[in-house]
């Protein structure tokens, strides 16, 4: 505990929590306010941590939907307070755990990421395992049974104030429309120590799998093992329902799990070709969730100036290709480039309204006057204008270039010629 509230230890937990922003837990305070509050408080909750006397306040429910609309996914919101205390334990306990996890954990890691989790995987098909046991625990986070958690963090950890401190945000209350129930079971997701609790449990799962001599990429608790057979995929699926239930006291989602060939299924956003070696792809479910967003922004930007519209659609694209880097079939994103610019045609059209300001736009962007008065009155719509060779021939892609518009495609042949660059020296077109 006094390494936890040390002060080069605390004050690197501020700048975390500070960073990272976030929205104000069951007690309201915001995290411009924490400065303040730890200048006149911190001696005092100092001495609380130290002589185990520390009870951490409620956390606040919220509610958001499960990516497909399936569901909603429950967070608990710790206090800021909370929150850095959180980090600070956080800082101490994942030098001393993460070292003894799996080479093939790969969730809420330093060092690792869902991208290489993905190589992996296909790595382990690449040597032949062309069937995967995509395994999902049922309500996982929800579910965690504290007992055999703290019963796993005593194995490494001795000192009681830190043990007692866990158990207590363990079993903090929970905080939904003024109410606040307590517990029995579950960490909530959104504090920062939820993470690498998860990975502490889990990590018998992995010791299980490892001892099996299997192939598998564990990302948090989305688990692929991947197998020789449907036969050996499914014996193990039942051995490891029997193993989860009892060793861990959780439960595998049967409705969600399953044995399959790896194309079929997705993990962590990606699919997979049949060939082989078997190539990266982005699964048809993320296509549709990233298409639904846009969809979203653009309903936002009807009537708005287009180039300011694009800025602000920039950190969308960016952010979702940047991702999805790693996928080895382009198609999708030259066809994701096209709807784009469809959707930005369409929003012209709406914005000109008259006929006389549709043909006029079109003359000053090339298009002859007698062609582009017979499209501006031509009664259709305006989407099945946006995809008619007049739009396109009067805003081709270098318009949407010079407004500043990133192209997925362009962004990742960039990327893949970068990368061969790197590893061959030479520059290798991608097609």
């Amino acid at each position: 505990m006094e390494t936890v509230v040390g002060r080069e230890n605390m004050l690197s937990a501020y700048k975390r929590v500070v960073r990272n922003k976030g929205a104000s837990g069951s007690d309201g305070m915001t995290v411009d306010e924490l400065k303040p509050f730890l200048q006149m408080h911190w001696a005092q909750v100092k001495e609380q941590l130290l002589k185990d006397r520390y009870k951490p306040q409620p956390v606040l429910r919220i509610e958001i939907p499960k990516p497909g609309g399936k569901g909603v996914r429950k967070l608990g919101i710790p206090t800021v307070l909370d929150r850095l205390i959180q980090q600070a334990v956080l800082q101490v306990l994942t030098p001393i755990y993460d070292p003894c996890f799996s080479k093939f954990s790969y969730g809420f890691r330093p060092g690792r990421s869902a991208h290489q989790a993905l190589c992996q995987a296909r790595e382990h098909m690449a040597e032949g395992k062309r069937w995967v046991v995509d395994m999902d625990l049922e309500k996982f986070f929800d579910e965690v049974h504290h007992d055999i958690l703290m019963s796993r963090i005593a194995m490494k950890i001795a000192d009681k104030r830190i043990l007692r401190l866990i158990r207590s945000y363990l079993q903090a209350g929970i905080m939904t429309g003024g109410l606040v129930t307590q517990p029995v079971k579950g960490t909530p997701q959104g504090g920062p120590l939820s993470p690498l609790l998860s990975n502490i449990l889990l990590d018998d799962l992995d010791n299980e799998l490892e001892q099996r001599g299997h192939r598998f990429c564990r990302y948090a608790d989305d688990c692929n093992i991947y197998v020789g057979s449907r036969r050996a995929g499914e014996r193990l699926l039942s051995s490891l329902d029997k193993f989860v239930t009892n060793k861990l006291r959780l439960k595998i989602n049967r409705s969600k799990s399953a044995v399959d060939r790896p194309w079929n299924r997705k993990f962590l956003g990606y699919s997979v070709t049949y060939h082989n070696p078997p190539r990266l792809k982005v699964a048809l479910d993320s296509v549709a969730r990233f298409k639904g967003k846009v969809k979203e922004a653009f309903r936002r930007g009807r009537g708005r100036n287009l180039k300011k519209f694009i800025m602000e659609l920039q950190p969308m694209l960016r952010g979702w290709i940047n991702y999805f880097r790693l996928s080895e079939v382009k198609g999708i994103f030259e066809e994701l480039d096209e709807w784009i610019r469809h959707h930005l045609r369409c929003v012209l059209w709406r914005q000109w309204k008259r006929n006389y300001t549709r043909m006029r736009q079109m003359r000053k962007n090339g298009i002859s006057e007698k062609r582009a008065w017979k499209s501006a009155t031509n009664g259709r719509g305006p989407w099945w204008n946006s995809r008619a060779s007049h739009m396109n021939q009067a805003f081709p892609k270098k318009v949407f270039d010079r407004l500043g518009l990133v192209s997925l495609l362009d962004t990742i042949l960039t990327f893949n010629n970068n990368l061969r660059t790197a590893v061959y020296g030479t520059v290798r077109t991608v097609v």
